[in-house]
């Protein structure tokens, strides 16, 4: 919350708590002062809901400390709901290998769903019966030689095999996974397709048609 709201805030409160708002001059910019200093984090119509709660259930005078409190308590609930996976299909003009942006995106969306502005996604990874076991032996044929933990932790630095483990995860086909059809590349299993020599950031189309026809036909 601005500073400068911090007065309307005080106002909207004092229609139910005359106690809350100081009428010295002197005492009324300290008492703005301290109340910015503590909501900063705080949106304004977030402290307003929290100031009606407070009032609907108490007769005590409010203090800042109890509008910060409900809004930590609701930043927690909504990044515990939160999967906290990021999902590329989100940001089709991001470039995979972009770490930079990855990240920025990433701290991006987190803070959304921080602030309420994005809901927490809470689509949940398979974890059991044949669906996981499939996803299970597929990312098998990728190979894992580093504890999970550590995995993560390079994802940020090995985009296109992040890329990979998603879309197996996700029940999608991997382009990757099958030499592409596309005559004039014929990329190999694993490697990256090319157009006149270059390597290409994204896989043939057709490449990607096939994939999807391999996985759907399995």
């Amino acid at each position: 919350m601005n500073p400068s709201e911090i007065p309307q805030l005080l106002a909207q409160i004092a229609l139910a708590d005359k106690r809350v708002r100081r009428t010295d001059p002197i005492e009324l910019r300290a008492q703005i002062a301290m109340w910015a200093g503590i909501l900063a984090d705080v949106p304004y119509d977030a402290a307003i809901r929290y100031a009606q709660e407070h009032y609907t259930e108490s007769t005590w005078e409010i203090l800042p400390a109890n509008i910060a409190t409900r809004w930590a308590a609701d930043v927690r609930d909504r990044m515990n709901r939160h999967n906290g996976t990021f999902e590329p299909t989100k940001y089709p003009a991001l470039d995979p290998d972009d770490v930079e942006g990855y990240q920025t995106a990433l701290r991006t969306e987190r803070r959304a769903v921080a602030i309420g502005a994005t809901p927490p996604d809470t689509t949940k990874a398979l974890t059991a019966g044949p669906a996981a076991t499939e996803v299970a032996e597929r990312l098998a044929e990728l190979g894992s030689y580093v504890p999970a933990h550590v995995r993560e932790v390079l994802a940020e630095l090995r985009p296109e095999r992040a890329e990979r483990e998603r879309l197996i995860r996700s029940g999608l086909g991997d382009p990757l996974g099958l030499r592409c059809p596309h005559p004039p590349c014929g990329a190999a299993p694993g490697s990256r397709c090319t157009t006149n020599g270059r390597d290409r950031r994204q896989p043939h189309p057709s490449r990607v048609d096939a994939a999807q026809e391999a996985r759907t036909a399995a």
